[in-house]
């Protein structure tokens, strides 16, 4: 309820009535005066309250009347009736009806009861109630009620004191209001400034309204009293404390700043009075020094008092705080003074003030900054800040060192040690329970023995300070342990907190408003005011060594997380900070503090060394005293929850990692994280310590180039507590985090975080040389993180960073390289699939770029790299490869970069990649690259190291070809649009053209280097290889040549093909003949194949073979070239070789191929297969060659597409040649070219050794002479017109050689049909073919041919000698079949009987045919026929085979029975003479042979013999005898001299047992005796001498038999009982049977023919044949009778002499 309202006034004018009457009744007895002033005061009262209207007003103006009579009440000194009229009083003031006099009155009357001593506390609030209700009281009044407050304060009584000081603080906080309050009425209102008086006296009040007066004077006496001179306004002051006077200062200074600021006045007593009493009041402070030891100073030095002291700083903090801006200068004094308390040799209360002052700036960071911008930053002027900061740091160090005794050396004094000040109680380290191991639970830092408790003493940000409050305490109170160090940890942190939020908030807004001035003005460029930046830059400049200095000293010491986090999280900022300033040295040095602090203590790295070094330099000079950054301790009370290895090149021993390590780890991948773009070079300090952690705590990197916690490789191994273990998983995240966040940083940032990382891996290189350790990897898996994550800006980083990981690649241990390159590897393909904008397909530079570092690895030597970059091609291509464009020549450059000393697996891999790229991609990729993947697809032909490669190689090859045939157009035309562009850029700078094979058009050149790479794998050193790229070279010239242009073809030919044959000539003839070892394990060789020369063998057989057929269905097209001869003469010349190279194989395919160009076997057009397009076409199939060259009327058109070169063969060149000319084939001078080849060939291969034999001599083979002699008849249709009888013996000779070669024993069951089959071998049936063309060519040819039968025939009887004289080869020595052994290298002679034998028939059949030619007759052939086969008829039974002198008799028979006739007409001529004796000779030798007949002959067998003597007989009884007289005599003499001694069985006479068993020719006798008889008797006697020799013949018969007979039976008769020999029995029963032929003979014969003689002789045989009779024997009694029955014919009676006479 209001004081004004109705019902208040009511009740105050109830309650003064009733006050008054309780007066009154007081007083009645003692007091009548006071009495009566009551009760007219009741009467007043009641007046006034009856004026209805405005009663309070009226109370007012009649106050001092109401006020007497209670003033009077007081003055009567009594208790009861003071307190009454106080509390009325106190009403009356309370509803404000006080009047300035009443006022006034009270005042007075309040001080005499003061003077008293009278109820002071009513007193004091009388007088609180009086000045707070209203403003009524000022000037002296107000001072008067002031100092009676002050009075009140220093009486004996206690409560007493202090309500007054309460009441004192609360008047003087309402003099200070009313001056406030009077500002705010007069706010509006502008005043005229005084006029200005000459003389301005700051002192003057006059222009001060009257509560500023009052302010005013009360604030001058304050100052006054504290300074112990009089006031001038409160009067009457006896006694005052400097402590009191302080506090009120205090509170003013503090409560009303305003007041000081705002009035010119109240400034001036700022700086007049208030700032030098406070300097001089400090002066105790400053002089005194703790333990100045026995020398005491010459004048007393007034000791420091708690109490001044502590309220003097708190003035300062609060004048500091409020009026800096007034008092630079004062403040400079004041804060130098501050940091001077922190001093060692200062009481440890004061220190303890001090810093909780120092505190109280900390927090106040825009003060802060005002004293950088005030003092450190101007000339001459104390460092202020700076100071303030290093005192900070090094009061905490001055704490760790224990002061011992004043005097410097005790830094190191033990703990305990005593001193007027030992921060440190006796015990040292507080008790830790049982062992020394267990941690104490309460925060605290710890350096070197000294434990320095941790308090919570104010929260984060507001100082609130714990001794400067102590205002009651008047002895210096004792300071807890670790209280400084705690205020002063505070103290620290805050400043940090404060200068950094303060300066970054700044500059975001700076930032921002660049920003949006950007925004608006996008041209011009915006310029930051420079001097905000100069304040930043040159606060964290004057601060960053001290506060460095102290946090890693607490950080060393921190044995709390929270502390230790606290402390991080300011080295952090302020790392930041000075980053965002770009204030380079002291953002290395607080990176490198906080590295350090993740390392183990002591811990070796360069990095951080390097960077300290140039630090520890800097000592901090802090007012002379000269403080060091403090090296870590290394006793450390921490938490153990790692041990792993240093990373190190030297093995060392493990390192420790403790629980703050790892906790400064995180504070540094925080850093990192999220201030990277400021870090600039500082990357390297955190990546090297990262990498140190990283290395000891044993992550690996994993894919992607995370690192995951994996366990060491060597050395003990690494220990990890499972407090870590489970802080491994979150590391390793915030590491990937890490670099993963550099998406977001700058370029430049970027440069650094990647220069950075390069130079740490440089480190791990260095480190890991020499040694198979493993190495750290961080640098470089984080390169690839790095690298992953900016893939949208790769470009710049690109060089950098690939540069580096190449080198990585080249480093000798294997880990690392294999890294290095997983990471390229890994780069290369995410560049390849990122979507970059634009597109790689549109950026060329860029896919190139990315491709290079892939072709660089090739040159890298070490296996393993090389494998991952053909994966990783092989990736590529899997997923890239149809955008891969123009990075084709660099994919398959690194497919193609293959060497034979890398491992098979990586050929392996490689060539996976090359099947790739033939089967999927080579219509996706330019043209311009196929040729390097044929020359890629040919270098994998050509390693040696996996043979199955090289062989698939060239099946790739055969497809590449096939492709280029598929798209033959479509490549032309994208190849021909390239040439053109090459040939403009070449004209343009004046070159030529530089390509393989260059005259040819492009798509040409890519079938020539394609044909060249499968020529040079041709005569690749694998038999396999060449063998493969053999067919497939043929196979492809054969499928696709018809796509070449003609020109081209004169290159295939001379720079393929002929190139081909002679490297293979040449490596043939020079290949080893050493016999291979079967290869490794189970490949078996097969014999054929077992050294390298039969392999290389093989290779020439194909390669020959090849050209031939190219040669052959190309010819057509081959001939139009203009050297034709030439390279048919080359093609001969290696064909001739190759035949005679002295292998069969070889030679054998040779001549094959020989056969092949002749078109011998007529080929099969490799066109017909080409899908029928010839026959398509309707073109005749027998188109072998009726090509001629390219004639009038037949340009060569460009063309390009297959069909239209197809229609072009067949229009214009494959009619029929015009007439006239001759078919180019027909040219005979390729046939005789061919012709000297074979001949040379064949003289070479048959000429049979001269030397010895050694076992060397090279014998050709069968098939090889067969297929040689084959080659003739049809060379020989072609060259026939001028065949001449020389080129005949030419032929001669071979023919003869080739026959006479043997064959080696293990081929002969091959060849040789068992002996006693008789048929040819190929080879002589091939020889007698040979002949028989010849001699069909001369039967049908011009006479003059006919002069080469009788060298024919000579051939012919040659063969036939063989029968019985096989011929000699050289001097090789032959065995008989029957004789050779299969398993020795022996030679076999042929069974040349069924040669011969045939070889006779073709000579009978000839000789049938030309018997009548002149030149058979001039040149004896028949002679030569005869003189031949006598050879046979005489050996007879001794002829190798039986059949041979069967055949010759019957040839003998049939060629007389046509020559005899001739012979006979041409008898005159004497052509024949010299025949008849050969022939005579021949019947001789046949008839009457020296050879027997072998044992085991049959009866039917030699009776059929016996036949075949009796028709030779008979021919010379019917073709020669009875002609006798054309023949000459001798013949006819011989003749008979045969027949005679046929006809006696000319046995020879010595006969053995064996043969006794042989039947006589009793028929041929008999024959021969019916001749010899026939013409014996004959009546045609030409001349007495025929009948002469005839008669002589029978006598010397006859008289045999006699001898016989008579012998035999002497002999019977001697032997008795025993049976005659065999032989003689034999003997007689011949006799026998020739007595019976001739008694027939004569019997069939005219009488008149025979000679008396010889009836007498045979007439004389009889008596002895009767003699006979008694043999025993009954064979030749079964004789005796045939022969004695003719005798009958005989016996006739005598007849009479006259008639016998007659005869």
């Amino acid at each position: 309820m209001s004081t004004s309202s109705p019902e208040a006034v009511k009740k105050l004018l109830e309650n003064m009535q009733t006050d008054l009457r309780s007066l009154s009744m007081e007083c009645k007895k003692k007091f009548p005066p006071v009495k009566e002033a009551a009760e007219s005061g009741i009467v007043k009262i009641k007046t006034i309250a009856a004026r209805k209207t405005d009663i309070l007003a009226a109370l007012k103006e009649n106050s001092s009347e109401v006020v007497q009579p209670f003033l009077m009440g007081c003055g009567t000194k009594e208790p009861k009736i003071t307190q009454l009229c106080l509390a009325a009083i106190q009403r009356l003031m309370s509803h404000e009806v006080v009047s300035e006099a009443a006022a006034g009155n009270i005042i007075n009357m309040l001080w005499q009861l003061m003077e008293n001593g009278l109820e002071e506390l009513k007193l004091l609030q009388t007088v609180l109630v009086l000045l707070t209700t209203n403003t009524v009281v000022h000037d002296e009044v107000l001072s008067k009620a002031i100092v009676l407050c002050f009075r009140l304060h220093f009486t004996k009584d206690n409560i007493t004191n202090n309500t007054a000081a309460a009441t004192v603080r609360q008047v003087v906080t309402v003099v200070f209001e009313r001056m406030v309050a009077e500002d705010e009425r007069f706010k509006g209102i502008v005043e005229q400034p005084p006029p200005v008086q000459g003389n301005t006296n700051r002192r003057s009040v006059s222009t001060l309204r009257p509560s500023a007066k009052d302010a005013y004077m009360l604030f001058q006496d304050l100052c006054q009293l504290v300074n112990a001179d009089a006031p001038y306004w409160l009067v009457g002051m006896t006694e005052m404390t400097r402590t009191f006077g302080l506090e009120l200062l205090e509170s003013v200074l503090n409560d009303f700043p305003g007041v000081f600021l705002q009035h010119q006045e109240f400034s001036f007593l700022l700086k007049e009075r208030v700032c030098p009493l406070v300097i001089k009041l400090f002066s105790p402070n400053i002089k005194f020094r703790q333990g100045a030891g026995a020398a005491a100073p010459p004048a007393p030095v007034e000791k420091p008092y708690f109490p001044i002291c502590m309220r003097l700083l708190r003035v300062v903090s609060v004048l500091i705080k409020h009026f800096y801006s007034l008092l630079v200068t004062e403040c400079e004094i004041f804060l130098s003074l501050l940091v001077k308390f922190l001093d060692g040799e200062k009481p440890q209360w004061l220190r303890a003030v001090a810093v909780e002052s120092v505190h109280r700036l900390c927090v106040q960071p825009h003060l802060l900054c005002s004293f950088c911008q005030s003092y450190d930053m101007k000339q001459h002027s104390t460092k202020v800040f700076r100071d303030i900061v290093n005192a900070l740091g090094s009061f905490i160090q001055s704490l760790f060192i224990v002061p011992n005794a004043g005097n410097a050396a005790a830094v190191s004094a033990p703990a305990g040690g005593s001193g007027s000040g030992s921060l440190v109680t006796a015990q040292g380290v507080p008790a830790t329970g049982g062992g020394g191991g267990t941690l104490t639970t309460q925060a605290a830092f710890e350096y070197r023995g000294t434990w320095i408790p941790l308090m919570t003493v104010s929260v984060q940000g507001s100082a609130k300070a714990t001794y400067l409050e102590m205002l009651d305490k008047v002895e210096p109170p004792s300071i807890p342990e670790g209280y400084a160090m705690s205020v002063a940890f505070s103290a620290l942190l805050d400043l940090v907190r404060g200068i950094t939020s303060m300066i970054e908030r700044e500059l975001t807004t700076e930032e921002e408003a660049a920003t949006e001035f950007r925004e608006t003005h996008p041209e011009q460029e915006w310029k930051p005011e420079p001097g905000a930046h100069l304040v930043w830059e040159e606060m964290v400049n004057a601060c960053w060594c001290g506060l460095l200095a102290a946090l890693s000293l607490l950080l060393d010491a921190s044995t709390d997380e929270a502390a230790t986090e606290n402390i991080l999280k300011a080295e952090l900022t302020m790392a930041s900070l000075c980053g965002r300033l770009g204030l380079v040295t002291p953002r290395d040095a607080f990176i490198t503090a906080i590295c350090k602090a993740s390392l183990p203590p002591h811990y070796a790295l360069t990095v951080l060394s390097s960077n300290t070094s140039t630090l520890s330099s800097k000592a901090y000079s802090i007012q002379g005293q000269s403080v060091q950054i403090i090296s870590p301790s290394s006793e450390s009370h921490q938490q153990v929850v790692a041990v792993g290895q240093p990373l190190t090149a030297q093995p060392q021993g493990t390192v420790v990692l403790t629980a703050k390590n790892i906790q400064c780890m995180r504070t540094l991948l925080n850093l990192a994280h999220c201030h990277g773009a400021v870090l600039g070079t500082s990357w390297q300090l955190v990546l090297a310590t990262l990498q140190h952690l990283v290395w000891i705590l044993g992550l690996k990197p994993a894919l992607g180039g995370a690192l995951k916690p994996g366990r060491a490789v060597e050395g003990p191994s690494t220990v990890l507590t499972t407090a870590v273990m489970t802080d491994l998983p979150v590391i390793s995240n915030i590491l990937s985090r890490l670099f993963e966040s550099s998406q977001y940083l700058d370029d430049v940032s970027v440069h650094h975080l990647i220069n950075a990382l390069c130079s740490l891996s440089l480190e791990a290189m260095e480190m890991a040389y020499g040694n198979n350790k493993e190495p750290s990897l961080f640098a470089v898996a984080k390169l690839l993180e790095t690298g992953l994550v900016n893939m949208d800006r790769i470009e710049i980083l690109w060089r950098p960073l690939t540069g580096h990981l190449l080198e990585v690649c080249q480093h000798p241990n294997s880990r690392m390289r294999e890294w290095g390159a997983e990471s390229l590897t890994a780069l290369i393909k995410a560049g390849l699939s990122y979507k970059h904008d634009p597109p790689l397909a549109q950026n060329q530079r860029l896919q190139l770029l990315l491709l290079n570092p892939l072709k660089e690895l090739s040159n890298v030597l070490h296996a393993d790299i090389r494998q991952k970059q053909l994966e990783c091609v092989l990736q590529i291509l899997q997923s890239q490869g149809d955008s891969l464009g123009p990075g084709w020549p660099l994919v398959l450059g690194v497919i193609g970069a293959i060497r034979n000393d890398q491992g098979e697996s990586l050929i392996r891999t490689a060539f996976q990649c090359l099947q790739l790229v033939v089967t999927d991609f080579l219509p996706t990729m330019p043209c311009a690259c196929l040729q390097i993947v044929v020359d890629v697809a040919g270098s994998f032909g050509l390693q040696n190291q996996e043979l199955n490669i090289s062989l698939t190689s060239i099946g790739l090859l055969w497809n590449i070809s096939d492709y280029f045939f598929q798209r033959g157009e479509a490549i032309t035309l994208e190849l021909e649009r390239e040439e053109e562009a090459l040939q403009k850029q070449a004209l343009e700078k004046g070159e030529t053209l530089n390509r393989p094979f260059h005259p040819a058009p492009p798509f040409d050149c890519l079938w020539l280097c394609l044909y060249a790479k499968l020529g040079e794998l041709c005569f690749d050193p694998r038999p396999a290889v060449r063998k493969s790229a053999g067919q497939t070279l043929f196979s492809t010239i054969a499928a696709h040549g018809t796509l070449l242009q003609q020109p081209t073809w004169h290159i295939v030919v001379w720079k393929v093909l002929f190139h081909l044959l002679d490297c293979v000539r040449t490596s043939s003839t020079t290949a080893d003949k050493e016999k291979i070892e079967s290869g490794g394990g189970n490949i078996l060789i097969h014999h054929s194949r077992d050294t390298a020369e039969k392999q290389w063998a093989e290779t020439w057989v194909l390669t020959l073979a090849g050209v031939a057929r190219i040669f052959n269905t190309r010819r057509y097209l081959l001939q139009q070239l203009g050297d034709f001869f030439e390279a048919w003469e080359v093609l001969l010349n290696h064909i001739q070789s190759a035949v005679l190279s002295k292998n069969n194989e070889v030679s054998l395919a040779a001549l094959k191929s020989f056969q092949e160009i002749l078109q011998i076997v007529t080929p099969v057009r490799d066109s017909d297969k080409a899908g029928d397009a010839f026959a398509a076409m309707g073109v005749p199939p027998v188109l072998i060659d009726p090509l001629s060259a390219s004639g009038p009327g037949r340009p060569l058109v460009r063309s390009d597409s297959l069909v239209e070169r197809l229609t072009r063969y067949n229009g214009a060149e494959l009619q029929a040649p015009p007439p006239g000319e001759e078919s180019a084939l027909e040219d005979s001078t390729l046939w005789w070219s061919a012709w000297n080849t074979w001949y040379r060939a064949g003289t070479e291969s048959t000429r049979p050794p001269s030397g010895p034999a050694e076992k060397l001599a090279f014998i050709p083979s069968q098939p090889f002479l067969t297929a040689l002699i084959q080659i003739f008849p049809a060379l020989y249709q072609h060259i026939k017109a001028n065949f001449s009888m020389d080129d005949l013996k030419k032929l001669g000779v071979i023919l003869h050689g080739a026959v006479s070669v043997p064959i080696s024993s293990d081929a002969s069951p091959f060849i040789l049909p068992s002996y006693t089959e008789a048929t040819l071998t190929s080879l002589q049936e091939a020889v007698l073919t040979a002949l028989d063309v010849l001699q069909k060519a001369i039967c049908v040819g011009p006479e003059n041919l006919q002069v080469m039968y009788p060298a024919i025939f000579e051939q012919l009887l040659l063969f036939v000698e063989f029968s019985c004289k096989p011929p000699q080869y050289g001097r090789v020595e032959t065995k008989h079949v029957a004789n050779a052994k299969y398993n020795q290298a022996e030679w076999v002679a042929l069974n040349y009987v069924p040669f011969a034998e045939r070889s006779l028939e073709v000579v009978v059949d000839l000789y049938h045919k030309t018997a009548c030619h002149k030149a058979v007759i001039n040149e004896k052939v028949l002679q030569n026929i005869i003189k031949t086969l006598r050879m046979p008829l005489g050996l007879k039974y001794a002829c190798p085979s039986e059949s041979t002198w069967k055949l010759a008799v019957s040839s003998l028979l049939k060629v007389l029975s046509i020559g005899l006739p001739v012979a006979r007409q041409h008898a005159s001529s004497g052509k024949f003479d010299t025949m008849w004796p050969e022939l005579a000779n021949a019947f001789e030798d046949f008839l009457f042979t020296k050879s027997s007949p072998p044992d085991n002959l049959s009866i039917q067998e030699f009776q059929q013999n016996e036949s075949i003597d009796v028709e030779v007989v008979q021919l010379i009884s019917t073709e020669i005898l009875p002609f006798a007289n054309f023949i000459p005599k001798d013949f006819v003499g011989q003749i008979m001299t045969m027949l005679n001694r046929g006809s006696i069985h000319s046995q020879a006479p010595s006969f053995t047992e064996a043969e006794i068993d042989v039947r006589m020719r009793e028929e041929f006798s008999k024959v021969c005796f019916e001749t010899l008889l026939q013409f014996s008797f004959s009546n045609k006697v030409s001349t007495p001498q025929e009948g002469y020799i005839s008669r002589m013949a029978l006598s010397v018969l006859l008289k045999r038999a006699q001898d016989v007979l008579r012998r035999y039976v002497e002999d019977e008769r001697l032997s008795g009982r025993c049976p005659l020999p065999r032989q003689q029995v034999t003997e007689i029963i011949f006799v026998l049977k020739a007595i019976s032929t001739l008694m027939d003979s004569l019997k069939k014969t005219q009488p008149e023919n025979v000679d008396g003689n010889t009836w007498a002789q045979v007439i004389a045989l009889y008596p002895t044949l009767v003699e006979c009779i008694t043999c025993s024997s009954s064979e030749v009694s079964a004789a005796l009778k045939e022969a004695l029955g003719p005798f009958k014919d005989f016996m006739q009676p005598p007849v009479s002499k006259v008639q016998n006479g007659e005869s």
